[in-house]
């Protein structure tokens, strides 16, 4: 038994030495995204009819580092501002596939062609799920917002840090605080399942039961889709599996199918954007798992024929040196330093040991309990959201409480909850 403990933890950490360099570097290019591209810019390149919508919201999720509970309230607050419907859809398909961060983790742990071929995998899936909104479910009018206009109502410049120094640290704080904070769980899970799987689950077990080809894949597309996994948590399982026999082409499904979907996305979409629209959703998520599948195991063994450089899938665990075991602690005090941070702030607002972070007047406080928030994304846009609303002063979020604690004149309570709720949370009044 402890010989079995020892090998997943080695397996483990092999695993996680392996990704971190990338991972590291994938945290510090999603800082400087979040950072210099608002979502108040992404709103003014979204709106109005026509193809270029969809083209710009795939194109603009590709890199985005938004799991899919994240792109929800990001989307939904698109949607709110003038994205059109077809626009939304695009967006809320390519983000949660990819990510910087999980581009290079793939490239290290999966190969090249794999790391090129899934955010491609991805621009597609949102071009064409967008593409089928805009021709079967249509915006009968452009949407508009609840709050104070396209961009709201200077909310962006009071949240956003302004100077380069301020927006460096800001850089820093996001790559290496938030966004940890927000992926830790859900690669730690990843991690030791992948550790698990290398100890216990002999090389080449799966191919006698999944087989090869179309079925492999729909096989893995049809695991995918139900569960929750974001998409750097779910390389290692890709490998994992991979190594126990699946095609590249079955992983790929998997890494589209399964961070792409969950109940929660499924039930906020239906009621952001429509019932028809899940179903275009579901229908497009399912064509290009399994079409992508079936068309990198063709290209994979052909583009390594022709360009050599493609011939390699990643490795499993081999040539391991002392960077990439530097790497694996570096990243290890990173996760850990996040964790603890985020802990000792306990609020969305950075204070400490307060129940009530301190403002400047003494507006008449709405509190409102707000259930499905699950990272920063989700309380960031519930606290940009309220605080756009005509006669708000201050709102502040507590994502760890659930809370978010509304200041101003002349509150309305249902507005505020029917403006919570179009993000795709469930809010109610605790306090007046």
């Amino acid at each position: 038994m402890i010989e079995l403990i020892t090998h997943i933890i080695i397996e483990t950490w092999l695993v996680t030495a392996r990704m971190s360099a990338w991972l590291l570097l994938g945290f510090a290019v999603a800082g400087l995204l979040s950072v210099f591209i608002s979502p108040a810019w992404l709103e003014r390149h979204l709106g109005g009819r026509g193809m270029g919508p969809v083209l710009k919201a795939s194109l603009f999720g590709v890199p985005l580092p938004l799991c899919s509970c994240g792109v929800i309230p990001v989307a939904a607050s698109l949607r709110q501002h003038g994205a059109s419907r077809s626009a939304t859809t695009a967006f809320l398909l390519s983000t949660p596939q990819t990510g910087v961060d999980s581009i290079l983790v793939t490239w290290t742990m999966l190969g090249p062609l794999f790391a090129i071929f899934r955010p491609v995998a991805a621009l597609l899936t949102g071009l064409l799920g967008g593409g089928l909104v805009q021709v079967f479910d249509p915006d009968p009018h452009q949407s508009s917002a609840d709050g104070k206009g396209l961009a709201g109502a200077g909310s962006e410049d009071i949240i956003r840090p302004q100077g380069l120094g301020p927006k460096m640290r800001a850089v820093a704080d996001y790559g290496f605080v938030t966004l940890p904070g927000d992926i830790g769980r859900a690669l730690l899970i990843g991690l030791v399942i992948a550790g698990i799987l290398g100890a216990v689950v002999p090389a080449d077990f799966l191919s006698g039961y999944l087989g090869l080809g179309a079925l492999s894949i729909a096989l893995m597309m049809i695991v995918g889709i139900p569960i929750y996994v974001c998409a750097t948590a779910s390389v290692p399982l890709a490998v994992s599996f991979i190594f126990m026999g699946a095609t590249p082409g079955a992983a790929l499904a998997f890494l589209i199918a399964g961070p792409a979907t969950n109940a929660a996305t499924v039930t906020t979409i239906a009621r952001v954007l429509g019932r028809k629209t899940v179903i275009i959703y579901l229908l497009t998520v399912a064509v290009s798992a399994f079409g992508g599948g079936l068309l990198l195991d063709w290209v994979l063994p052909r583009a390594g024929e022709a360009i050599p450089l493609f011939a390699g899938q990643g490795h499993h665990h081999e040539d391991m040196g002392w960077f990439e075991h530097a790497a694996g602690a570096v990243l290890v005090l990173v996760m850990t330093f996040s964790w603890w941070l985020s802990r000792r702030r306990g609020h969305s607002c950075g204070c400490e040991g307060v129940d009530v972070c301190p403002v400047n007047d003494d507006s008449p406080t709405l509190e409102f309990a707000v259930e499905g928030m699950n990272c920063s994304h989700c309380s960031g846009s519930v606290q940009r959201a309220v605080s756009e609303m005509d006669g708000v002063t201050d709102c502040q979020v507590y994502l760890d409480d659930g809370r978010a604690v509304v200041r101003g004149l002349d509150l309305d309570t249902a507005v505020v909850i029917r403006v919570i709720e179009g993000l795709g949370y469930r809010a109610r009044l605790l306090v007046e």
